[in-house]
C-alpha cells in the first residue's frame, strides 16, 4: 500500500531545489542526492547503487513513484540492498548523459525516463532499464524480484561484473572524438551541409511535415538549420513543419506553446508536458517563418506562444531584481491522469460557446469527428477557417481557456536552469526583433538579468535555482546557449552590460572547458568532480550540441569584435568534429551552422547615430539569422571608451553603417538603401 504521506520520514532530499526531487523526500525509500556522503557509504558498505534519474514533468516518472517509491514493502526492499540516489536529470545532464549512454551499451536499445541503473560503488553501472512495474507485465519482471536478483548478482558474480565494467569503460571513453583523426583536416568545405539537407530530405515527411516516424519530435536545430537554406526546396521543410505542428495537437490550441512531442506522425496527441527548451527555439522558428512568407498562421503562434511563456512561465519581475527568471516544464499529468487539464467532452464545449462559435469551431477542431484521446477531445485543425470564423474562434478560445483555468492545472517545475532560460531568452529576443515587440524583448531581459544577478557569483556562473537558492557549477550548455542569448539580445537593444558578459562567459569558457591540446569543449569545467566519463558532446540532441553553438557564438563574437582567439577555438572545434561530420552529417546541424559561417562569414552590421534612425534602420534591414546588426545610438553611448575597438565608432549627425565579412570593413555607408543593396535586402 502507498505510504501515507503525512507519516512518512524525511530523507536526505528534503534538502534540495529540484521540484522533482522534493516530490520523493516523504517516500519511504532512504533516497540521497548524488554527494560524496552518498557515494562514500556505497564504498564503505560495498553496497550497490540504485540510481533513479528523472523529471518533474514525466509521466512515467510519475507511476514508477506511485506504483513503488511510495510503497513501503517495496521500498523495504531497496533500503535493504542498495544506497538509493535520485537524480534530476535537468539539474545534472552530466550524469544523465552517461548513464543513458552507458544504459545504451548495456541493454542494446534507447532509454528514457525514468532511468533505472544499478552501480557498483564506484558508480559504473552493471545493469540498468527505464521503467519497471511493481508486479510482472508486458514482459518485465516485477521491480522487487528485479532488485533481489540484481543484488544477488552484485555479491555472488563481482568478478564478471568487475570484467563488464572494465569494457564499458573502455566502451564510454570510445564515444569521446578523436583527435588525432581531426587533426589532419586542413580545408573545410561544403560537402557535409549536402550530405545533411539530402539526408534530410530523405526522412522528411512529405504529408505531415517532421522527419521519420512516430514518435515525432521537433528537432528545432534541424528546423533552423534548413531554414537557412538557399534553396526554397530545404527551406520549405521546415515551413511545412511548422506549419502541421500549428495545426496539430502538440501545440495548444488554446493556451499556447508546445508538448514536448507527439506520440503520433500527425502532430495530433502530445505527451502532454511543456518543456521551456522547446519552445524558445520554437518561438524563433515561426518568427522567420512568419517573416518569409507573412503568413498569419505563424504570427498567430508567436504571440500566443511568447503569451504564454510570460504569463505562466516566468516568475514575477519585483523592484529589487529577484524574479524574471523562466520556469522550467509543466507536467504531463494533473490529477494523476495525462492530459486531463487540456482535454475535452464535446458537450462541455458546446455547452461553453454560444451557438454561432460553435458551428465555427465544431468543424475546425475536428469535434464532428470521433474522440481523439481516451473517449475525449484534444483540439487540433482540423479545417481552415474563412474570414468570418476567425473572429468566432479567437472568442471560443478565451472562453475555452477561462474555463480551463477553473480547472486543476499542472504542476509546474519552478526551477530555474540556466540553460533552458537561455534558450527561452535567445528565442522570445529574436521574436521580438522580427515582430518589433518590446515586451517580449522586456521580458528576455528581465530573465537575463535575473540570471546576470543570481546565477553569475564572482566570474562563475552557476546552472539552477529555486527560491533564491542557488547551486551546482554550470556546464558547457549554460555558458553557450547563454552566450549566444547575449548576441541576440545585443541586436534587439545594445546594453553595453551585455556585451561585457559575454566577452566574460566567452573567456571563461575558453579557460574552464575548452580542450586546448584536442580541440572542442568538455560538458564539465575542468574543476568538476570525476566521474566516470568526461563527455564532450557534438551531437544534437533535445537540445542543441553545447560544441555546436559554443563554436557558433565564439566565431560571431570573435567576427563582431575582431578577436582572433574566439575564431580558433571556433575552428579547433570544428577540426575535432570534421571527421564525423564528413562521414555521417546527420544530427550535426549546430555545428553545420558552425562550418557554414566559417565557409561564409556573416555580415556584421554597425549603426551609429541618432537613436530613432537607427532603429529605423535596423527594422529595415530585418532580423535575418544569416548577419548580425548592432545599433549603437548616440544618446544610449555617448562614451564610446569603454566598447571595444572594432565597436567604438563616431558619433554621427545621421545614421552610419559599417559592414563588415570576417576581418574585413568597408567604408561607413549613410544612406540606407545602399546598406540595403550591399546586403541584399528586399
Amino acid at each position: 500500500m502507498p505510504f501515507p504521506a503525512d507519516k512518512s520520514p524525511v530523507n536526505r532530499l528534503a534538502t534540495a531545489t529540484s521540484p522533482y526531487l522534493l516530490q520523493h523526500a516523504h517516500n519511504p525509500v532512504a533516497w540521497q542526492p548524488w554527494d560524496e556522503q552518498a557515494l562514500n557509504q556505497a564504498r564503505q558498505e560495498n553496497r550497490p547503487i540504485l540510481l533513479s534519474i528523472g523529471y518533474s514533468a514525466c509521466h512515467w516518472c510519475h507511476v514508477m513513484a506511485h506504483e513503488s517509491f511510495e510503497d513501503i514493502a517495496v521500498a523495504a526492499v531497496m533500503n535493504r540492498l542498495f544506497v538509493n540516489i535520485k537524480v534530476d536529470r535537468e539539474e545534472r545532464p552530466d550524469l544523465d548523459q552517461i548513464y543513458q549512454t552507458a544504459h545504451q551499451m548495456l541493454a542494446q536499445r534507447a532509454g528514457g525516463w525514468p532511468l533505472t541503473m544499478f552501480l557498483t560503488p564506484d558508480g559504473t553501472p552493471f545493469f540498468g532499464g527505464t521503467y519497471f512495474p511493481k508486479t510482472p507485465r508486458h514482459g518485465l519482471p516485477a521491480f522487487t524480484d528485479l532488485c533481489e536478483q540484481v543484488a544477488e548478482a552484485f555479491h555472488k558474480r563481482r568478478r564478471n561484473i568487475d570484467e563488464q565494467n572494465i569494457a564499458l569503460r573502455n566502451a564510454l571513453a570510445q564515444t569521446l572524438p578523436d583527435a588525432s583523426i581531426g587533426v589532419a583536416a586542413t580545408v573545410f568545405d561544403t560537402q557535409p551541409l549536402i550530405a545533411a539537407t539530402e539526408s534530410l530530405a530523405q526522412s522528411f515527411d512529405r504529408t505531415y511535415g517532421g522527419f521519420g516516424r512516430a514518435p515525432k519530435f521537433p528537432h528545432p536545430a534541424d528546423l533552423s538549420f534548413l531554414l537557412r537554406h538557399a534553396e526554397p526546396r530545404m527551406r520549405s521543410m521546415t515551413l511545412v513543419t511548422l506549419q502541421r505542428m500549428a495545426e496539430g495537437g502538440i501545440y495548444d490550441q488554446v493556451g499556447g506553446g508546445f508538448c514536448r512531442y507527439s506520440v503520433d506522425e500527425r502532430w495530433e496527441i502530445p505527451h502532454f508536458e511543456k518543456m521551456l527548451y522547446d519552445n524558445g527555439p520554437l518561438l524563433a522558428l515561426n518568427a522567420d517563418a512568419w517573416a518569409e512568407t507573412r503568413d498569419p498562421l505563424f504570427a498567430r503562434v508567436a504571440e500566443e506562444t511568447a503569451a504564454w511563456v510570460m504569463r505562466e512561465m516566468q516568475s514575477p519581475v519585483p523592484i529589487n531584481g529577484a524574479g524574471g527568471g523562466y520556469y522550467s516544464s509543466l507536467d504531463a499529468d494533473s490529477e494523476g491522469e495525462e492530459g486531463k487539464y487540456y482535454v475535452w467532452t464535446r458537450e462541455q464545449i458546446q455547452t461553453l460557446l454560444t451557438p454561432e462559435q460553435w458551428r465555427a469551431a465544431a468543424p475546425h477542431w475536428g469535434l464532428e469527428e470521433a474522440p481523439n484521446f481516451e473517449g475525449h477531445w484534444h483540439l487540433k485543425v482540423a479545417k481552415a477557417l474563412d474570414e468570418a470564423g476567425r473572429p468566432l474562434i479567437t472568442a471560443a478560445k478565451q472562453t475555452l481557456y477561462a474555463a480551463r483555468e477553473q480547472r486543476i492545472r499542472p504542476g509546474c517545475d519552478d526551477k530555474i536552469l540556466t540553460s533552458w532560460n537561455a534558450l527561452m531568452i535567445e528565442g522570445m529576443a529574436h521574436a521580438a526583433r522580427v515582430f518589433d515587440r518590446p515586451d517580449w524583448l522586456a521580458s528576455a531581459q528581465a530573465a537575463l538579468d535575473f540570471l546576470r544577478n543570481n546565477h553569475w557569483q564572482n566570474g562563475q556562473l552557476y546552472a539552477t535555482s529555486r527560491n533564491g537558492q542557488v547551486h551546482l557549477p554550470a556546464y558547457l550548455d549554460d555558458h553557450a546557449f547563454l552566450l549566444a542569448a547575449l548576441l541576440e539580445l545585443m541586436q534587439a537593444e545594445f546594453r553595453p552590460a551585455d556585451l561585457a558578459f559575454a566577452r566574460e562567459l566567452a573567456d571563461v569558457l575558453l579557460a574552464d572547458f575548452e580542450d586546448r591540446s584536442a580541440g572542442g569543449f568538455f560538458f564539465t569545467a575542468h574543476d568538476h568532480e570525476a566521474l566516470i566519463l568526461r563527455p564532450k558532446p557534438g551531437h544534437d540532441n533535445a537540445t542543441p550540441s553545447g560544441n555546436g553553438i559554443a563554436a557558433f557564438a565564439l566565431q560571431r563574437l570573435g567576427y563582431l569584435l575582431g578577436n582572433v582567439r574566439y575564431v580558433e577555438a571556433a575552428e579547433r572545434t570544428l577540426r575535432l568534429y570534421w571527421p564525423q561530420i564528413a562521414h555521417s552529417a546527420m544530427g550535426f546541424s549546430s555545428l553545420l551552422l558552425t562550418l557554414e559561417e566559417t565557409l561564409t562569414p556573416p555580415d556584421m552590421v554597425i549603426l551609429r547615430g541618432p537613436a530613432e534612425e537607427c532603429a529605423a534602420w535596423q527594422q529595415a534591414l530585418g532580423a535575418n539569422p544569416r548577419r548580425m546588426v548592432l545599433s549603437l545610438p548616440n544618446v544610449a553611448l555617448n562614451a564610446t571608451s569603454d566598447l571595444p575597438e572594432a565597436l567604438a565608432k563616431p558619433e554621427s549627425e545621421h545614421v552610419n553603417a559599417w559592414i563588415c565579412r570576417s576581418v574585413h570593413c568597408l567604408a561607413p555607408v549613410d544612406r540606407l538603401e545602399a546598406v540595403k543593396q550591399q546586403l541584399a535586402v528586399k
